[in-house]
């Protein structure tokens, strides 16, 4: 650990860890203010690119996107995404890693899965690679789309995997879609914090992709509260420039050379 992720690791039972996503710098230097973890999520692929699963999102794409997120970053933890298919096997991982950290500068790279990637999360670690865990629902890897911890070896299997991500030195771990009184638990038996999404507000923290808490997106899933309604403002912005470019009233001698 770093001191960086040692200062998010001391907040668990203190104060909420606040965390949103960002793929661009302009939103990054708006939210950076506000969150102690801002992630460049691979949910750019359905975000921005209309992806219909978050497997078509390349390394590539993760990394120009984490160069303009980092340029808006100035206090936050930094994460990006490690996407699918980029660390399958340890060496891979780290070759993946090192890339994604050197080219874009920043804190950490988050992956999805428990006893899988155990050995995998162990060694990027051991290569002092800053490692944020994902258990629950896995978007990566998922078959279908619903809440994770209802049947008892879901439960089970979770529950263990946390444990083995905090062994193998994880920093904290997102728990996603995963059944309320499971992600008590889990908060309550491991001395990582938990961030949740769509996981109760037992978690020692929440993130939700930025652009489904301004009402960008017509997402209309259980675990998203929109605060905005920010298509509507736009639409507004729009018509007014439409009106005043149909009646000459734009652009005015103030707006020309």
């Amino acid at each position: 650990m770093n001191k960086d992720t040692l200062k998010i690791i001391s907040k668990k039972g203190k104060s909420k860890i606040i965390c949103l996503t960002a793929y661009s710098k302009n939103i990054a230097s708006i939210i950076d203010k506000h969150c102690d973890i801002i992630l460049v999520g691979d949910s750019l692929g359905s975000v921005l690119y209309n992806f219909p699963t978050t497997k078509k999102v390349s390394l590539d794409m993760m990394i120009e996107h984490s160069k303009s997120v980092r340029m808006g970053v100035k206090k936050s933890l930094m994460v990006v995404d490690m996407p699918y298919n980029t660390y399958r096997n340890p060496k891979e991982a780290l070759k993946n890693a090192k890339k994604i950290i050197s080219i874009t500068k920043c804190d950490a790279v988050k992956l999805e899965g428990g006893k899988k990637i155990y050995q995998i999360i162990k060694n990027l670690i051991k290569n002092k690679i800053q490692v944020m865990g994902h258990l629950g629902l896995l978007p990566q890897s998922a078959k279908n789309f619903k809440f994770k911890g209802k049947k008892l070896i879901e439960r089970k299997n979770i529950l263990e995997d946390s444990k083995l991500l905090e062994q193998a030195g994880v920093f904290s771990i997102v728990l996603e879609c995963v059944e309320s009184s499971l992600a008590k638990e889990i908060t309550k038996i491991i001395d990582i914090p938990t961030i949740g999404i769509g996981a109760s507000s037992h978690c020692d923290g929440q993130v939700l992709v930025t652009d489904d808490l301004i009402g960008l997106n017509k997402i209309n899933a259980r675990f998203v509260k929109k605060y905005l309604n920010v298509t509507k403002q736009i639409n507004d912005g729009v018509v007014k420039f439409k009106q005043d470019v149909v009646k000459g009233k734009f652009p005015s001698k103030k707006h020309s050379y």
